[in-house]
């Protein structure tokens, strides 16, 4: 009777417990969802989301303010407004631009999106600017032209049109022949990277599209010169799903509504890029069929750029551009602040996840039936064999690609705690494993003759053993957990250290990363400090 009554007793404890941990995952879901991530429409509105790499300036960055700013979110905007659809701007990772396409988690890819070599990839508005990849170096390296780059290091951005003109199908055969001479071509996730890798001599020259090197100079021109050859020429686009042409449609004409009344030529004005704009009324290029949606003229005004929000007077388009990058010490400490609630968020919630259902993975590693030990082992292996980033892909697409199902943009912050719950949990039931398995199997046996049951033995006896003897190795993966949530970025989760290198490519400055380091250290030391109070009240044999 009495055993009935403690198993009912268990089996409320556990109803409890889960019920707890769902309220409070639903509770962090609502506090620590950045704000925007899910957007709600007005009754009868359209969203169009716009997918950008936040890192990528003057096109799509982070300004002062925390908000997003940049010569193609100008342009969205204005669109949207025409239009009367919702903008949401939806900072992506840029490997993974294609999978947020094909999930419908973007509209669209704006954000100086090359069209040259990806044709066919997509369905295309009529080409907007005219951009150049071109080379950078150190004013005093000696290099002046392309040929001077034999044998030196020259670093790109990874899946960037200066890698393509050097190395891609198309690249033209002077192009393969300097590619050949180059003693390493390098890559890197981002042109800040790029421009910092040069700067401290890591490489020898940095290949990026001219607007974007303008930007990344602008204020170094003591240091920093741009080669007068170009690599290559291109053009960009905005990119829809291939077969969405009724949405590129509206937004091609309306563009062409803004080009005629002067609206672009002043946003155009307002971003210092003059000398790249392209967008006409009689280009077809790379619109299907070969003919534009048609714009009543009868129904706009005459063409007034003036009126469109230009520039502050006395500056040029580029300087009034930059005035938005200038963060305080203070501001980027309260930006990378709110960061730190969602890399908490996501510590505090795989801790509760992991740790127990590290210790059911135990339980089922340790198990008489032999199938049941497999599973556990197999399941351990390919968690702990495979990249935790490539997890996160695994778990964040396959609901598209495996079972079709399109997800809201919420499922990110879903995606991210059971990815790293799940690949914790692995390495916790090892270090259980190893625990319980480092107590003498007479504890066990002397229990069994006590009159102990088994879950007696383990609860009343194993378990707080094997809680002291693994605690160290516990805390060490929890430190590594810290440093490890910045891998959300992989599925375009903004957490702390996102903020910091969007925050570091607007500034052009290391600033914002030494600032992250600090938080981080801060943080583990916390961690550290508290497990460390834990180990000692629990040292009680000593």
């Amino acid at each position: 009777m009495k055993t009935n009554k403690r198993k009912q007793r268990k089996r409320i404890l556990a109803a409890g417990l889960s019920a707890l941990m769902a309220g409070f995952l639903f509770l962090c879901t609502a506090v620590l969802m950045p704000a925007g991530a899910e957007p709600v429409s007005a009754a009868g509105q359209q969203e169009f989301i716009v997918g950008f790499d936040a890192e990528f300036p003057p096109y799509g960055y982070m300004d002062e303010d925390g908000s997003y700013v940049g010569f193609d979110l100008d342009l969205a905007e204005e669109v949207c407004r025409r239009n009367n659809w919702k903008l949401v701007k939806r900072p992506i990772s840029w490997d993974a631009k294609d999978s947020e396409l094909d999930t419908g988690s973007i509209s669209c890819i704006w954000n100086g999106f090359t069209m040259n070599g990806r044709e066919k990839d997509y369905t295309w508005s009529t080409p907007y600017v005219d951009n150049s990849q071109v080379v950078i170096v150190k004013k005093d390296s000696g290099i002046a032209a392309l040929s001077d780059l034999k044998d030196k290091v020259l670093v790109v951005q990874s899946d960037s049109s200066a890698l393509a003109a050097l190395t891609g199908e198309d690249a033209t055969d002077e192009n393969k022949a300097l590619a050949a001479s180059l003693k390493e071509l390098q890559q890197v996730g981002d042109y800040n990277a790029a421009i910092m890798n040069l700067e401290s001599g890591m490489v020898d020259a940095v290949g990026m599209d001219i607007g974007v090197a303008a930007y990344q100079i602008k204020g170094k021109e003591d240091s920093l010169v741009m080669l007068e050859e170009h690599i290559s020429s291109e053009e960009y686009g905005i990119g829809f799903k291939r077969g969405n042409k009724e949405l590129r449609d509206k937004v091609q004409k309306t563009l062409l509504e803004m080009l005629y009344d002067g609206t672009f030529a002043a946003i155009v004005k307002k971003w210092g890029l003059e000398d790249s704009a392209s967008l006409s009324m009689e280009d077809k290029t790379y619109i299907d069929g070969g003919t534009v949606p048609a714009v009543d003229t009868s129904a706009l005004s005459t063409p007034a750029p003036s009126e469109a929000a230009p520039a502050e007077e006395g500056e040029s388009g580029t300087e009034a551009a930059d005035n938005n990058t200038s963060f305080t010490f203070t501001g980027i400490l309260k930006k990378l602040a709110g960061g730190m609630l969602a890399t908490l968020g996501i510590f505090l919630l795989t801790i509760l996840f992991s740790l127990p259902l590290g210790l059911g993975i135990m339980a089922v590693r340790m198990s008489r039936f032999r199938i049941l030990q497999w599973i556990a082992r197999i399941y351990i292996s390919v968690m702990r064999g495979t990249p935790l980033m490539l997890q996160l892909f695994v778990i964040f697409y396959a609901p598209y690609y495996v079972f079709g199902i399109s997800t809201p943009y919420s499922y990110r912050f879903y995606a991210v705690i059971i990815g790293f719950s799940l690949n914790y949990a692995a390495y916790f039931a090892e270090i259980y494993r190893s625990g319980i398995q480092s107590i003498s199997r007479g504890q066990k046996e002397a229990a069994a003759v006590m009159g102990y049951s088994r879950s007696q033995t383990f609860f009343r006896i194993l378990f707080p053993q094997m809680v002291k003897r693994v605690l160290p190795p516990v805390t060490n993966e929890v430190i590594t957990l810290v440093k490890d949530t910045s891998l959300a970025f992989a599925i375009a989760y903004t957490e702390m250290f996102t903020i910091a290198r969007q925050i570091s490519a607007a500034e052009r400055s290391l600033m914002p990363l030494f600032i992250a380091g600090i938080f981080y250290y801060v943080f583990n030391f916390i961690v550290a400090f508290v497990m460390e109070k834990i180990e000692r009240r629990l040292d009680y044999y000593r």
